[in-house]
């Protein structure tokens, strides 16, 4: 059977930045080049994401290119007779299953607040103490876990089982625009608040103080782990895209616009988080704190709160689930080529898998929350394990 393809090139770009743009644009970028000397930060990411980041890139698309098939028989099909490349296959897989049995539930928490902040959970004028609560409370109940981490995931798999022209580039397309307009909204709503110039300024501007406090090393070391972790490079996500693409696309030209499409997100990630933490007084965390504690802080106390917090979440819910069904697409597609089975077993196999392995991450958080490992709960577990494993 022929391979399906891209129906157009804008197509491509946007569902493969669509996999590199996810919370980890929003909840660790911003933090981390505030911390490591702002704009010099900034730069080092820069350079680092052309020297390095855009070349491994073009070089996972080509194997997709040029194999027209998924991690393991990619590898096989482009190796030398005898080599073991296509272990390294394996490891992508697994680092794809291991990553998405904790993304579908911290994506169920988007969904979540999103249907919170548009049915008016949170008031204006709450207390930091009454929004911290709601998030105890959603992690405390593990039912109302379960149902959004269900939702997001049978929501994936039901996109993907529509192949790639009528399912996940169509939903791409009208998502991914959506979601460039809710950033652009939403920043230029930060940068307008009274006393946002700090944020800026935090964020921005070179801080060569802390730069000579930190270290030039590890603000350079920050800056080089950054510029791979966002392209989620390693995990074969990329490649599967360059197997559906078109050999009349350029792979270094596609590879720049997808890294700076998703560029563009981080900075304007952070252009929403910094100006509206300093208006209001609040100190900018990172990871979840951030996005389910600190920035709820904030829209409870701006004027149209609700409406800024319901966009703002709702931008967040884009950007997990484009995220999701590329992954998902990924090990669809590695059991259609590995098991010769048709795509609609492969997504009712996998949605089974899926939503099995999300379970210890949910209960990790109420049933279990006193399981750790290494000092680790199950969500930080299987995050350094999908971390490491290549």
């Amino acid at each position: 059977m022929e391979r399906e393809s891209f129906k157009s090139r804008l197509g491509f770009i946007l569902v493969s930045a669509g996999c590199a743009i996810g919370i980890g644009n929003v909840w660790r970028f911003p933090y981390v080049a505030g911390e490591n000397g702002g704009g010099l930060f900034v730069l080092l990411y820069l350079v680092f994401l052309v020297l390095m980041g855009i070349p491994v890139l073009t070089m996972e698309l080509a194997v997709g290119r040029a194999s027209r098939k998924s991690a393991v028989l990619g590898y096989k099909k482009l190796e030398k007779p005898k080599s073991k490349w296509h272990i390294h296959g394996w490891f992508c897989m697994l680092g794809c299953y291991l990553l998405m049995m904790y993304y579908t539930t911290v994506s169920g928490w988007m969904t979540s607040y999103f249907y919170k902040f548009a049915t008016g959970t949170f008031e204006s004028g709450m207390t930091s103490e009454q929004v911290s609560g709601v998030f105890s409370e959603l992690q405390s109940n593990p039912i109302e876990m379960v149902i959004w981490m269900a939702i997001i995931t049978i929501l994936g798999f039901l996109v993907c089982s529509r192949g790639i022209q009528k399912g996940i580039e169509k939903v791409s397309k009208v998502m991914m625009i959506a979601l460039l307009v809710l950033i652009l909204a939403l920043a230029v709503n930060s940068i307008l608040l009274s006393g946002a110039g700090e944020g800026l300024k935090f964020y921005l501007v070179p801080d060569f103080e802390k730069v000579s406090e930190i270290g030039i090393g590890n603000i350079v070391s920050a800056a080089m782990n950054q510029s791979f972790f966002t392209l989620s490079l390693g995990i074969a996500a990329m490649e599967i895209f360059g197997s559906y693409m078109s050999k009349d696309d350029t792979l270094p030209g596609e590879s720049v616009k997808i890294c700076a499409l998703d560029t563009f997100v981080a900075i304007m990630a952070g252009l929403i988080i910094f100006p509206a933490c300093f208006s209001y007084g609040v100190e900018p965390d990172q990871g979840p704190a951030l996005i389910f504690i600190t920035l709820p802080n904030v829209f409870v106390n701006m004027a149209g709160g609700r409406i800024w917090g319901t966009l703002f979440f709702l931008f967040m819910t884009f950007a997990c689930f484009s995220t999701i069904i590329a992954v998902f697409e990924n090990i669809i597609s590695f059991c259609i080529d590995m098991f010769k089975i048709s795509r609609k077993k492969s997504v009712v196999i996998n949605a089974v898998i899926i939503l099995i392995a999300s379970l210890p991450c949910v209960f990790g958080f109420n049933i279990w929350s006193g399981f750790e490992l290494f000092g680790q709960n199950v969500l930080g577990m299987e995050d350094f394990l999908s971390l490491i494993h290549i």
